[in-house]
């Protein structure tokens, strides 16, 4: 197993509970990518009909049962609520809400007092939210070091992080400290890593990468029971595509510093208290190297709007970078790019949601 994020994690995970004996291999000394760089969001609401939400849905029951196993992967089934602040905003929810899959989405339309109910801490004007009961959240920060100490604990689990993976050899791979290490099967889980040994052994691949920005707040000061989108979500999930939406689009267009960095508000509480909020979306390479500050404005104007009061102050501000499939009916690229090696990467922001149903479908068609 090559890559220590989220999706290599799971990965070995589900090789373990086959019975195998895994090596994870990370080039760095901890996960640092998009896997501990997100909101840790389990997303079932918003992903495309079809296969993608069959995916998602069997995901959150795979991220419960083993958050059953592993508390310290943080798990709550904590549900989202994407706030509604316009009659344009309420007729996309409302549309959703009364869709064909709105059952198998856990899809509610609730009015302001109900919102306010569910959900204390949003105490700012609205007129109320689609619920969605089958969204979720876990850990992004210590998701993957929780995983490996229960892999760990089954004694058929090696760690083996800073070292980078340079060769394929017969029947395994060669590290930059010019150790074999032997397999059966080798899974290339590379993340937004694209170049090296992936474009030498696999070529120009159809995924792109995307860069975002991101921060996390003080403390709330109280919980916030639910994750919390507002509507500009319904813009950039396709569950929410139909003639609301494009009424949407039509009457009520983001603002320029949104609509510029393709933004959204999600906001996730952590198990400390804090406020991971975001994000942006950027796709044309090369990417900038620092982060900018309008869009934290907006941010924080959205979510003290919705809140009803100030958003508590930003102690970190980060960037990520993650890999999507260009195809957009695929969950993630997989392919066997040499005899029982296999990469699997592109889950876009499926990531965190998804990875522990693509690790189950990687075994079934790998064959481990």
């Amino acid at each position: 197993m090559v890559g220590g994020g989220v999706l290599g994690t799971l990965h070995a995970w589900e090789a373990v509970q086959r019975g195998h004996e895994v090596v994870q291999i990370e080039r760095e000394t901890e996960a640092r990518g998009a896997s501990v760089r997100n909101f840790g969001l389990v997303w079932v609401g918003g992903r495309a009909g079809g296969v993608e939400l069959a995916t998602a849905v069997r995901a959150r029951g795979l991220w419960e049962r083993i958050g059953g196993r592993v508390p310290d992967l943080g798990f709550r089934a904590n549900g989202s609520l994407t706030v509604v602040r316009t009659e344009a905003e309420l007729a996309v929810a409302r549309e959703v809400a009364n869709g064909a899959e709105a059952a198998d989405r856990g899809f509610k339309l609730l009015d302001a007092a109900e919102t306010r109910a569910l959900n204390p801490a949003l105490r700012g004007g609205f007129l109320g939210a689609l619920w969605c009961d089958r969204d979720g959240a876990v850990e992004p920060r210590t998701a993957q070091p929780a995983l490996r100490a229960a892999l760990a604990a089954t004694g058929r689990y090696t760690w083996l992080p800073g070292r980078e993976v340079r060769d394929l050899v017969s029947g395994g791979v060669r590290d930059d400290r010019g150790e074999r290490h032997g397999a059966d099967v080798v899974l290339l889980c590379t993340g937004a890593w694209l170049g090296g040994l992936v474009r030498e052994v696999a070529g120009e691949i159809p995924v792109r990468r995307v860069r975002l920005q991101m921060a996390q707040t003080e403390p709330l000061g109280e919980r916030l029971t639910t994750s919390v989108a507002d509507a500009d979500s319904f813009r950039y999930y396709p569950a929410y595509r139909g003639p609301s939406l494009d009424a949407l689009a039509a009457a009520q267009p983001q603002p320029p510093v949104a609509a510029g960095a393709a933004m959204q508000l999600l906001m996730v509480q952590r198990l400390d208290g804090s406020l991971t909020i975001g994000d942006t979306h950027e796709y044309a390479q090369p990417f900038g190297f620092d982060v900018t500050e309008d869009p934290y404005r907006h941010l924080d104007e959205v979510a003290g709007a919705l809140l009803g009061r100030p958003l508590p102050r930003i102690t970190r501000r980060w960037a990520g970078v993650y890999a999507q499939a260009t195809d957009p009916s695929k969950i993630v690229h997989r392919a066997e790019i040499a005899e029982r090696t296999w990469l699997i990467t592109g889950p876009g922001g499926r990531g965190m949601t998804c990875s522990p149903a693509i690790a189950e479908d990687t075994a079934q068609e790998a064959g481990f």
